[in-house]
């Protein structure tokens, strides 16, 4: 394969500000297309991004010029498109969270598995160097063994019509800020670990605006986790050990310009470290077309269904309040 030849299901914010951007600026990739629903916006955006615009997400699905396909599609429209896409022989590159429920996670991964197609949430943010950077810290001992790890993502009221408000789309922060704290506890602590206890909280909403959990290994490890829609704006994790912590403050949404800050607290002493600035887009974009050049694709699958299953437990075990 020489290029890899993408179609985008969907106009969203982030397609337009990061992801379709990150797409152009990689010579391995060729945008070829841009759905929506509406006419006008596509061609909004494949005239700012110099590609065709169809009206349509199903006659995207349908061309035959196009390899992999990008969907920043709200959760709730997710299965019937992945299925459609997969179904066309696309491989998919989609925003979290991937599915609903465990259950759906399942179905889609299942049909990808089938036909031997990749499926890759995009959690960008794993492939910003800082993360690999606080773990050469963990591993060279700096803060002696981990005892726990703490996350917060969350962030003011956004407009009433965004979609994150709406049930029947995906709304709501579990599946939203909440996959981040999630994801980020698995990246530390190992992917066997489960959801202990939970709390979701609607303030008289159909969607959960905040929440928060604590997860558990086998081996006494634990993740605490908070997150929300009507918080003041946190995104960080913290690294607790027995001899010091450390400190991602822009744990999840550096610019491609931002230097990152980490800070290293150990017995009366503080250093902080600053990270060169990259496009994680970028970066995953870069493992999206690996795992699709040299078919690795059940590492993939095997996040996505660790992932929804956690996500799943969290909200199990916040009806159990």
């Amino acid at each position: 394969m020489s290029k890899l030849r993408i179609g985008v299901l969907g106009c969203a914010n982030i397609a337009k500000r990061s992801v379709i951007p990150a797409i152009k600026s990689i010579a391995d990739f060729e945008l070829v297309a841009i759905a929506s629903r509406s006419k006008a916006k596509a061609e909004e955006f494949a005239t700012a991004f110099n590609c065709e615009a169809i009206e349509g997400y199903q006659n995207l699905i349908d061309r035959t010029d196009i390899d992999a396909i990008y969907m920043p599609l709200p959760t709730g429209l997710h299965e019937e498109w992945v299925i459609k896409a997969l179904e066309a022989g696309k491989h998919i590159h989609i925003e979290k969270s991937l599915a609903m429920d465990y259950d759906s996670a399942h179905r889609m991964v299942d049909l990808a598995r089938q036909k031997e197609l990749l499926i890759m949430e995009n959690f960008m943010f794993l492939y910003h160097k800082q993360h690999q950077f606080v773990q050469n810290l963990i591993d060279k001992g700096e803060i002696g063994e981990v005892r726990c790890f703490r996350s917060s993502f969350g962030f003011p009221p956004l407009d009433l019509d965004n979609f994150r408000y709406n049930k029947a789309l995906g709304g709501g922060a579990l599946l939203d800020a909440a996959a981040y704290t999630v994801r980020a506890s698995q990246l530390f602590l190992g992917n066997d670990i489960w959801v202990e206890a939970a709390t979701l909280n609607k303030m008289n909403t159909e969607v959960d605006l905040f929440g928060g959990a604590y997860l558990k290994t086998e081996n006494g490890l634990f993740a605490e986790v908070a997150f929300g829609f009507d918080n003041f704006y946190q995104c960080n994790y913290e690294v607790w050990g027995s001899k010091g912590k450390i400190i991602a403050n822009r744990a999840f949404t550096p610019g491609a310009e931002f230097k990152p800050t980490i800070t290293v607290e150990q017995q009366g002493e503080v250093f902080t470290h600053e990270i060169d600035a990259e496009n994680h887009f970028i970066n995953i974009l870069n493992e999206f077309k690996r795992c699709v050049i040299e078919n690795d694709v059940e590492t993939k699958y095997e996040e996505i269904l660790n992932q929804s299953r956690l996500l799943q437990e969290l909200k199990d075990k916040s009806k159990n309040d």
